[in-house]
This record gives structure tokens, sequence and C-alpha cells, in this order.
């Protein structure tokens, strides 16, 4: 990632952090309306402990984004987890639009074009650490 996008994205997360919660419903939201079969995936659930989870998620990566180490090992190991999930591919795309989504509806004003192209580049990395990691582990 770039420093700039790097350093954008870890200004805007010290704003979303403490409303955390609000940013993580309104994702499952947008995702479950979007794409029907990932709410399925969902249907056992505790929602709340999995908003806390997503949420401690992004914590961990907006931490360890400097940290290409930590942060392809972290998140490769999140992908071949989700694999067991029944996470295809296509979801990815729907995850970062939906992501992004709320991201923009939490931040407000605060959503420049500059913010929303930073936690693009950062989804886009992630995601294709995931993706990655995930077909490795289907190989198996």
């Amino acid at each position: 990632m770039k420093p700039e996008s790097e350093q954008l994205v870890r200004e805007t997360w010290k704003q979303l952090e403490p409303v955390s919660d609000q940013l993580v419903s309104a994702f499952y939201a947008r995702l479950f309306a979007s794409n029907p079969a990932a709410a399925a995936l969902f249907s056992n659930t505790n929602m709340t402990v999995q908003r806390k989870k997503f949420s401690n998620m992004l914590a961990e990566i907006v931490r360890a984004i400097n940290d290409p180490d930590v942060l392809i090992r972290e998140v490769a190991a999140s992908g071949r987890r989700h694999v067991n999930y029944g996470v295809i591919d296509r979801d990815y795309d729907d995850v970062g639009a939906a992501l992004v989504w709320a991201i923009g509806e939490t931040l407000g004003p605060a959503f420049t074009p500059e913010v929303s192209a930073a936690w693009r580049e950062a989804y886009a990395l992630l995601a294709a650490v995931m993706r990655r990691a995930a077909a490795r582990e289907q190989q198996h």
C-alpha cells in the first residue's frame, strides 16, 4: 500500500473505532441485502459476538497495516478459515463493497474520495491475500 493510503486508513480508523459496532452493523446489513447467500452463512451465528469479532479484526488489520509480515500471516490464516465457513471467491467482492459503503455511511462528510480510495486499496490487498490462501487451502 502507498504510505499515504496507510496513513488515511489509520487516521479514519481512529474516528471509526469508537463507533465500530455501528459500522459493523451497517456492513452486515448491506452485505446481507446484496448477497442473501452470505446471510445464510451466518444463520446460526450470534451476531452480537460476530460484530465484535469483526470489529476486533479490523482494529488488528489497521494496527498491522505497516507490518507486512504480520499482516500477511494473519490475513492468510483468516482466508484459510473462511474456506471452512463456506465463503466463495465472489463473496470477497460483496464484502469489499459493503465494507467501503459502511465506512462511508459511518464517516459521513469525512469520507472523501481519498479516504474511499485508501480503504479500497487496503481491502484489495487483504482480499488478494485471503483469496490466495483460500485457493491453496481448497487444493489440500
